[in-house]
């Protein structure tokens, strides 16, 4: 394989692996430590991780586009609909365990989520005291 193509692959990769270890990662720090209730509580009444479910797919996308050897946006793309895919994977397997509504926006929010993580990292610095 070529390197840029196994650079690619790293890059999306690290994306994933952020976007895993950060929300169980914190899931669990946050349980263990009695901040957020055990997920069968959750399950019950609603996850209180959404939003930093959300915050972890646009630092994922975002380190994506960071380590992406060329085309930062394609990149991030690419994990969004990775994403997706497991999103959908995830879908099916906790339906009916989970509330439809969280698995449901986690597949649907998921790719522009990254994309913004990607945007945020593409964006060119703007400064209006020097751009005339």
């Amino acid at each position: 394989m070529k390197k840029i193509v196994l650079k690619s692959i790293g890059a999306v990769a690290a994306g994933l692996i952020a976007v895993i270890i950060l929300s169980n990662g914190t899931d669990i720090l946050l349980e263990s430590s009695g901040i957020f209730p055990p997920v069968e509580e959750q399950l019950k009444h609603g996850f209180t991780t959404t939003w930093m479910l959300l915050l972890f797919m646009v630092i994922g996308g975002y380190i994506t586009a960071w380590l992406s050897p060329n085309r930062p946006m394609r990149h991030a793309l690419i994990l969004g609909l990775i994403g997706m895919v497991l999103g959908i994977l995830g879908a099916i397997a906790a339906w009916g365990v989970a509330p439809p509504w969280f698995l449901i926006m986690i597949t649907v929010l998921g790719l522009p989520a990254v994309w913004l993580g990607g945007k945020l990292k593409t964006m060119k610095k703007h400064n209006p005291l020097t751009t005339r």
